[in-house]
């Protein structure tokens, strides 16, 4: 059994229990945006995985940290970015290069997200995305930097001597 505590997003106590391993490899071995529902005592908590500590030599799971998700309340997540669309810039023989692959959000727990996508359709070569240019629903808040790049589309150095 390995040892996790549940904090409480609202406050309060933190809960202490233990949870057999086979239980939990589909939160910790993914990447993958999930929540969890864990069941203490008869009564189902909502939760999300906030910390792992894995073995230095071993990378065996020591201990998990949960967060419960109070309704109404906001949190703070990391989820995958994705991208959707064909880039004229990849096609024009332009390389895309990708800066980040998680983006912090600030949400309720009704209105999260298990991954932010951002649109590449529009991208030519030497086009940078930022932070700032991704569109998220209503409800979600990014709170990355706006000015960090996110991808881009590198000019081959045959492309920049023709």
């Amino acid at each position: 059994m390995t040892p996790a505590i549940m904090y409480k997003s609202g406050g309060g106590e933190p809960v202490q229990f233990s949870v057999n391993p086979a239980e939990f490899r589909h939160l910790v071995y993914t990447p993958e945006f999930k929540l969890a529902e864990i069941e203490l005592n008869g009564v189902k908590h909502k939760c999300i995985l906030k910390d792992i500590q894995f073995h230095p030599v071993t990378e065996k799971v020591l201990h998990l940290d949960f967060l419960e998700l109070a309704d109404g309340v906001k949190f703070k997540a990391s989820v995958p970015l994705r991208f959707k669309g064909a880039a004229p810039g990849v096609k024009a023989g332009g390389k895309f290069l990708t800066t980040l692959r998680k983006i912090n959000i600030l949400t309720t727990p009704d209105k999260v997200v298990d991954k932010v996508v951002a649109d590449i359709s529009g991208m030519g070569l030497g086009d940078v995305i930022r932070v700032r240019d991704i569109d998220v629903q209503e409800g979600v808040e990014i709170t990355n930097n706006g000015a960090v790049p996110v991808a881009s589309i590198e000019i081959p150095r045959a492309l920049k001597t023709a």
